[in-house]
This record gives structure tokens, sequence and C-alpha cells, in this order.
């Protein structure tokens, strides 16, 4: 039995970390991944609550299995937004802020997690289930997601099925080994459905990815947690020894999947002194991590929508070369062509540097001619909206953002952002942009057959 736990608990505490390490500013995946791993908390806190049998651990796994559930129901309402949307959260925060409140009142009048089956449980079930189904139904009826409507009800009712499934396990209405059997199924479905969506909002490759870093977890999980079993296969279940699996487990897993943030962090203590040096390896290590997701699919076969989703991605991460290194806009025949007139090897990161000039080349088209560097008028909105927040660096919508450092120019561009511009306006403008230029990118597409 601890052994399998041990099995669930590795896949989602590897899929959550595998997610917020994608892209932790991403919302969506930040969400997913609190609650994989706080799934993976419950795994393996029930797996230590059931070798002490301490009432203690009952009353606080309790109020944690009610976090998954919460997690998922905010990632729905994530999910319902239409891409390449702005929509102020601070609803969607308070309605998660209500379920999760609902949640834990449940959790206080259940007591813990044993049976038999209490109103506090039914309060949990309900706090998660309910609000999930109707962001569920909200989502499927907007069709906000692209592809086909049923792939999308499939994800969503993953979460759902999950946020509950839970429940479950400690209150034994089924053999455990069956609920955390059907549960991990769900949790390996859950996590690649998160990953492949994030990977098609940014035109990347997923397989290989995804592949390299679960090898490198079942080697990690295999080597730590497997002496740990022998141990207590010889010895006996023990509370020690299963306290030290998960532990074991967890550090491990962790250091693989996070290993470039923590490379960072020791570059910062290493070379405090040396602050070119940490930029190039974490430049370099960033490139290494974005090559396996470069997608190999042909600039020719992707439809005018993706060719635009992928361009207003390219543009949002311009200042990013690494994110910019997995763009599918780097196999532009225009880039080869430029690359040649340099005389410059073909390398992925030459081809993102390159990328990023087409890009504000193509943000300066845009720029209204007259010889003046700002205006404010209709013609100026589509430059305006790349050009500062992108190229520039103009960030007038962040919190605790000031016009500090900003030469004359920019600063104009900040006050206009902050007293004249709603943060949906520039997000609208941005998009139309996107479009043109990706209008013009696909004409060099045509034009190179």
């Amino acid at each position: 039995m601890v052994a399998l736990s041990a099995v669930v608990f590795t896949l989602s505490w590897w899929l959550g970390l595998y997610l917020v390490a994608r892209d932790p500013r991403k919302p969506v995946l930040v969400l997913a991944s609190i609650g994989l791993t706080s799934f993976a908390l419950v795994v393996a806190l029930d797996a230590v609550r059931v070798v002490t049998r301490s009432e203690v651990l009952g009353a606080v796994e309790i109020y944690l299995v009610a976090v998954p559930g919460v997690a998922w129901f905010a990632v729905l309402l994530e999910l319902s937004r239409p891409r390449d949307s702005w929509r102020n959260r601070s609803r969607d925060a308070g309605l998660v802020a209500g379920v999760a409140l609902l949640a834990f009142c449940g959790a206080a009048l259940a007591g813990d997690v044993e049976g038999p089956l209490r109103l506090g449980h039914w309060v949990v079930f309900a706090a998660v289930s309910v609000p999930s189904l109707l962001a569920l139904v909200h989502a499927v009826a907007r069709r906000s997601q692209p592809g086909p409507v049923v792939g999308f009800v499939v994800v969503a009712t993953l979460f759902f099925a999950l946020g509950n499934a839970i429940l479950v396990i400690p209150l034994g209405l089924v053999p455990s080994w069956l609920a955390l059997a059907a549960t991990g199924f769900d949790v390996a479905l859950l996590g690649v459905a998160v990953a492949m969506g994030d990977a098609f909002d940014e035109g990347q490759a997923l397989r290989g990815d995804m592949l390299r870093s679960v090898a490198a977890t079942l080697v990690v999980a295999v080597l730590f947690g497997g002496q740990v079993l022998v141990a207590a296969a010889v010895t006996g279940p023990s509370a020690t020894l299963t306290v030290l699996l998960f532990t074991s487990l967890a550090v491990a897993i962790a250091i693989n999947v996070l290993a470039d943030p923590l490379a960072g962090v020791l570059d910062r203590l290493a070379f405090s002194r040396s602050p070119d040096l940490r930029a190039d390896r974490a430049a370099l290590r960033d490139t290494e991590a974005a090559l396996p997701r470069r997608a190999a699919t042909p600039l020719d076969d992707m439809d005018e929508d993706t060719f635009v989703r992928v361009t207003r991605r390219a543009l949002s991460h311009y200042g990013d070369l690494s994110k910019l290194v997995a763009s599918p806009l780097t196999a532009l025949p225009v880039i080869d062509e430029r690359l040649a007139r340099r005389g410059a090897p073909d390398q992925p990161l030459e081809r993102a540097n390159e990328l990023r000039g087409l890009l504000a080349e193509r943000i300066a088209v845009l720029k209204p001619r007259g010889g003046a560097d700002f205006g404010t008028t209709e013609q100026w909105r589509h430059y305006n909206s790349l050009y500062f927040p992108y190229v520039v660096g103009v960030r007038a919508y962040a919190q605790n953002a000031t016009a500090a450092g900003l030469d004359p120019v920019a600063r104009q561009a900040w006050h206009w952002f902050v007293s004249d511009v709603p943060q949906r306006s520039l997000h609208n403008w941005q998009n139309a942009a996107a479009r043109v230029i990706a209008a013009d990118l696909r004409s060099t597409v045509t034009a190179a057959r």
C-alpha cells in the first residue's frame, strides 16, 4: 500500500513542479501546480496517518483535502477566459475565496478524515463539486478554448472528478489501492492536459521536453525511494521509514525538476561579484531548456489563427531570448536570409536574435510618419501598444511600477498609459497589431514557396 502511495505521490508531485517550472508567471500553470502538489501532500500525509494512526494528522488532513478541489475550481475559471483576451481577475479571486471558505468550514465541521460520512464531509464535497460543475458548464457554453469542444469537456471533467475523488481515499468507501490507482490515472491525464494546453498556447512542442523530465524523475525516484522501500520490506513499515520515503522523493524530484532555478540561486551565491558571468550562465541554461520545446510543425501548415497566435506570443516574449528560441517563427525563411547575409552560424541563439531584430523592424514600420517620437492619436495605437511595453519595457500596469529610469519619451508614454488607456484597451490594440505583423510575416512564407 505504501509503495502504491509512493507511485501516486511521485507522479502528482512531479507534474505539479513540471507545470510551474514551464512558466511560473502563468496563473493557470501555478493554480494547476498547487492542485497537483497539494494532492501529492494529501497522499503522503494519509500514508503516514495510516501507519501512525495519529488523530492529529487526521484533523490536519481534512483541511488539506479541500485545497486541490479549490485550486482546480480556480483553474476552471482561468480556462474559461478567452485566449488572448484581458479580464480582471478580482471577481474570480472572490469566487475562489468564497469556495475555499465554505470548504474549510465543512472541514471544521467534519473534524477529521476518517469515516463514517458526516455532514462536514458532504459540505466539503458540495463546496468543491457544485462550483466546479457550474464553472465547467460556463466554460463549455462560452467555448473559449480552441479545438474540439469535447476535448475541453474531457479536460474540465478531469479537474472536477479529481477534486472530489481525493475524499474517497481516507474515508474508505472503496479499497484504498483502487482509489489510489484511479486518482493516479486522473492525475496523469490532468497534468498532461494542462501542459498540452500551455504548449498549444505558446506554439511549442511538448513530447520531448516532458519525456526528458519524466525519465530523469523516474531515475531519481527509483534511486532514492527504492532504497527506503527495500528497508521497509525488510524491517516492516514504520512511521520513520514512511516519512523518510516521501521526504526523500519530494526533495529528489524537486531538485531534478527545478534544477535551473536552483542553479540560478547557487550562481547568485557563488558569483555575487560577477553579474556578467551569472547572466551568461542563465542565458545558456534557458536556451538549453527551450530547445526541446521547439515545434517542428512547418509554417506552411499553420492556419491563419495559429500563425497570429504564435506571432502574438513572440511579441510578448520580445525581451526573453530563451522564449524566442522555442518560437516556431525562428524557422521563417527571412531568418535564413538574414543569417546568410551576416555570415552568422545557424544556431538557435542566432535565430532567436534575428527573430527579435525582425520583430523590432516590423514594430517600427507601424510608427506613423512625421518625425515625432510619440503621439496619442488613433494612428499611433498599434505602434505604442507594442513598442513601449515590449521593446522599451514600459510596465505601466505593474504593481508599484513607476516611471523612474525611463527616458523622456518613454516617461511620456507611461503617463499616457496610466491616465488614459485602460488595460483592456491596450490588450485589444496589441492583438490587433499582432494580426498586422502576422499577416506581413506570413506573406514572406508564401513568397518563399
